[in-house]
């Protein structure tokens, strides 16, 4: 029996999930680190209820409230909505589970994920990309909580705070709240995922409360469900519903485009491949479906009562007459927006960045960095109007993501059939090094897929950053379909070109890589 065969390099379990062998540790290279490496057995422990409260805590947020009620604001009724929403949920969760289900049985994060596709060093590509989008959104939801402490708190104590004196622009007391905001998800993240998994189990039934008790005063302002059912839809189901439509339902499926890749991140420490399946389908479509349904009742009973719709939650609060009201919907607004900005757009980067140089940056302190990042950019400017939000920012950057997405599943699913060689995403000239770490296929299929993505972006007059005929003009029709052209063209071209120019140490080491999964006479670690 050959050495690999007495101590094989990883355990395949009974229930199919895998870690490195006890008597094969990882080398001290420069692509690994404590929070990089695979996960112990012991370490894996997330059951289908903490998935499940944690698309909760990640879906019950002030944006996803502001998308669906954006969705009102742009002409269509509640049905049209949570149609539009519903759907686009739905396709979504097809991508999350399939990558998720690397992180579940390897016990690994997204860019240690993304090597085997993109190579050792290839992976950093996808990785910043997912990284510095999630700054971005890190930005948005920190200042939306500023917001939302800022507008609240001057419900409470009056005038002096709203209006006091201007800094850039802003009052200095929304900059202090923004700050204040900023510094209690630094403290909450440098306790690690342990804090952000008890957070989401707690906040997850609290906000479900809240955006309850939101209804049910509009309900009571506006007269009663039924006139916030009655408000038409201001684009019937005629040509002009379907042109709003399709960039809508892809700016839905983009709002959760970033998690559909790093999912991972959190599948790794999912006790097995069950949990994190029901989890995620019970938590993210129902949880979205349900959100969006309250919220377009609201936006469309706030029209009803104000003559216009008021898709901003925090707004709408502060127009409570009760005190008691206004500090309730305050720590609402605090929970949710805590909870969905460190699980969604701060644990990614945290490792995305601890993947550039692993013995630098430990998961911690990529954390801080996407912290002091996000203050710099200032996102707000793209949540000003709902165009803007939903077709300029999700819809490109849901097309970029897109066809990540698709490079990774026909890497994992369609040539790899799920087989990995763990050792071999941590090392020098093995399996994932491919030529200087980089995976030219895997490079040409996202570069392809980006410009058929979002090539043909464009912008009405007057509304957004792009030409009113496109970047690139003969690409235009495909712009509104950006994340399903970016996602479906990537996974196409990266298969073609790895069937059909195959890296040749792929080709010799396949079998080597099936060998190294044991058989069930070798699988005698325990189950976790």
């Amino acid at each position: 029996m050959s050495t690999a065969a007495a101590q094989p390099r990883q355990v395949t379990h009974p229930d199919g999930r895998v870690s490195l062998s006890p008597d094969a540790p990882l080398p001290d290279t420069g692509y690994v680190n404590d929070d990089l490496r695979p996960l112990r057995m012991e370490q894996r422990n997330w059951s289908t209820y903490d998935f499940s409260a944690l698309w909760v805590g990640m879906a019950v947020n002030i944006p996803s409230w502001s998308l669906a009620g954006g969705l009102v604001a742009l002409g269509m009724d509640w049905k049209q909505a949570v149609l539009t929403i519903a759907l686009g949920n739905i396709i979504v969760l097809l991508p999350m589970v399939l990558t998720g289900h690397a992180g579940a049985k390897y016990g690994i994060p997204f860019p240690v994920f993304a090597r085997a596709a993109f190579g050792v060093r290839g992976a950093n590509l996808p990785a910043l990309l997912r990284g510095a989008t999630a700054c971005g959104w890190f930005g948005i939801q920190t200042w939306i909580g500023g917001q939302g402490i800022f507008f609240l708190t001057g419900r409470l104590l009056g005038p002096s705070w709203n209006d006091s004196a201007a800094i850039g622009g802003e009052p200095w007391t929304m900059w202090l709240s923004f700050l204040l905001f900023w510094a209690l998800q630094v403290a909450v993240i440098s306790w690690g995922m342990e804090a952000v998994r008890r957070l989401q189990d707690w906040a997850a039934p609290f906000m479900l409360i809240g955006g309850v008790a939101l209804l049910v005063w509009m309900a009571r302002q506006a007269g009663g469900l039924g006139r916030m059912l009655s408000q038409p839809s201001q684009l019937g189901w005629g040509p002009e519903f379907w042109v709003v439509f399709f960039p809508a339902l892809m700016g839905m499926i983009g709002f959760w485009s970033t998690l559909s890749l790093n999912i991972s991140d959190f599948t790794r420490f999912s006790g097995s491949q069950k949990a994190q399946l029901r989890g995620q389908s019970l938590g993210l479509p129902t949880t979205m479906t349900a959100f969006a349904l309250l919220s377009v009742l609201v936006t469309s009973g706030s029209q009803a009562v104000y003559g216009e719709p008021i898709w901003d939650p925090v707004q709408l609060a502060a127009r409570m007459d009760s005190t008691v009201g206004v500090i309730f919907a305050l720590v609402v607004v605090l929970m949710a927006t805590i909870s969905t900005n460190i699980a969604a757009n701060l644990v990614g980067p945290a490792y995305d960045l601890s993947n550039l140089a692993p013995r630098l940056i430990s998961f911690r302190t990529g954390a801080i960095i996407t912290c002091v990042i996000s203050v710099l950019i200032f996102p707000w400017k793209l949540i000003e109007s709902p165009s803007v939000y939903i077709f300029t920012w999700l819809g490109t950057v849901g097309g970029l993501l897109g066809t990540v997405a698709g490079i990774l599943i026909a890497d994992y699913w369609f040539l790899r059939r799920t087989r990995l060689r763990l050792d071999a995403l941590y090392l020098r000239d093995a399996d994932f090094w491919y030529r200087g770490g980089w995976n030219w296929r895997a490079l040409t299929a996202f570069a392809v897929g980006g410009v058929l993505a979002i090539g043909g972006s464009y912008s009405a007059p007057g509304s957004g950053p792009f030409p009113e005929a496109g970047l690139i003009p003969f690409l235009k029709p495909l712009a509104d379909y950006s994340w399903a052209v970016g996602f479906l063209a990537a996974l196409l071209i990266h298969g073609a070109l790895s069937r059909f120019v195959p890296e040749r140490r792929f080709t010799e080491d396949r079998s080597a890589a099936a060998a190294a999964e044991p058989t069930q006479a070798e699988e005698t670690e325990p189950t976790a």
